[in-house]
């Protein structure tokens, strides 16, 4: 009987960041600037990497990764939820929002295991300056890239598959404004043990192991101080400078969000936290490193001024 009275779910529909309509439009025109921002901005940081020979280290190669990962991760959901600001009913089917999930999670916990493998780029030239070439190798360099995209991947379809195996019945509307793994899970008429247990932990592997990498920070201002001249100790700060704030913004934004049980916490907050890292942060990080980067401003000076010849 139990098993009668449950109706197959075939579409949800997405709450959204607000259901005041008088807010659509404002949001609409905002979100869609900060999107255009971040594809612009990763998309430039890209092709300046890729066309300047001077940026052609191992340093801007996990860069230009970064910047591939920052403009996918919103390219997943800020298209449907610009679409979703001028559609009175906003709907999602049930395989496009698995979709929409499956992917979110592989560039998410792409970019939490990128930003720490470039945690590692620093503190070995600052650190092991002379065995630099040898250590951070092409082929190293490569393998870490390629690591790093597996990870996203195996615990994606890992994640999906067991979001696949949940049971929804007539509760249809999703409390956020994508497919998340929380508020799927809040509309879920079957057990949702393993699912949680499986969530936090990946939250915990995806999120606390990486920012134990931490400590080679801790190495890194070490030597720093070390160093004699005020040149050397400026140049090296700012080796790293642009880094930890990136790791501080999405790191935390993202903590935030997951390293909580389902059942603390309300999902507004978790929707303004979901803002910060999945839309907000993307836009940010082409400017925390080109800004912050004498390499970068100097290869985008010459780029310009060669194409104004």
């Amino acid at each position: 009987m139990a098993e009668e009275n449950r109706s197959t779910v075939t579409e949800f529909i997405l709450a959204g960041l607000t259901d005041r309509p008088e807010h659509q439009l404002p949001l609409f025109l905002l979100f869609l600037e900060v999107y255009v921002f971040t594809v612009v901005g990763n998309l430039g940081m890209i092709t300046l990497i890729g066309l300047s020979s001077r940026l052609h280290t191992t340093m801007y190669y996990l860069l230009s990764s970064l910047s591939f990962i920052d403009l996918c991760q919103p390219t997943v959901i800020t298209p449907k939820m610009l679409v979703n600001f001028m559609m009175e009913k906003n709907t999602i089917s049930y395989p496009e929002c698995m979709t929409q999930l499956y992917f979110f999670i592989v560039f998410t916990i792409a970019k939490c295991h990128m930003l720490s493998v470039m945690a590692y780029d620093p503190y070995v030239a600052i650190c092991n300056p002379l065995l630099y070439n040898v250590i951070m190798s092409n082929q190293v360099c490569s393998w870490m890239v390629v690591g790093v995209y597996s990870m996203g991947l195996i615990r994606a379809t890992v994640n999906t598959i067991c979001m696949l195996r949940v049971l929804f019945c007539k509760d249809d509307i999703i409390n956020h404004y994508f497919c998340d793994l929380f508020p799927l899970l809040e509309l879920s008429c079957s057990s949702t043990f393993i699912n949680e247990n499986q969530l936090l932990v990946l939250s915990i592997f995806s999120i606390i192991l990486p920012l134990l990498t931490s400590p080679s920070y801790i190495f890194i201002i070490a030597s720093i101080l070390h160093i004699c001249s005020t040149e050397g100790t400026y140049k090296a700060f700012s080796t790293c400078s642009s880094h930890v704030l990136a790791v501080a913004l999405f790191f935390g934004s993202l903590a935030f969000m997951y390293l909580q049980p389902l059942s603390v916490g309300s999902m507004d907050q978790g929707k303004v936290s979901s803002v910060f890292y999945t839309i907000i942060v993307p836009m940010l990080n082409p400017l925390i490193y080109c800004l912050r980067n004498k390499d970068v401003k100097v290869a985008l000076s010459k780029l310009l001024g060669n194409k104004s010849l």
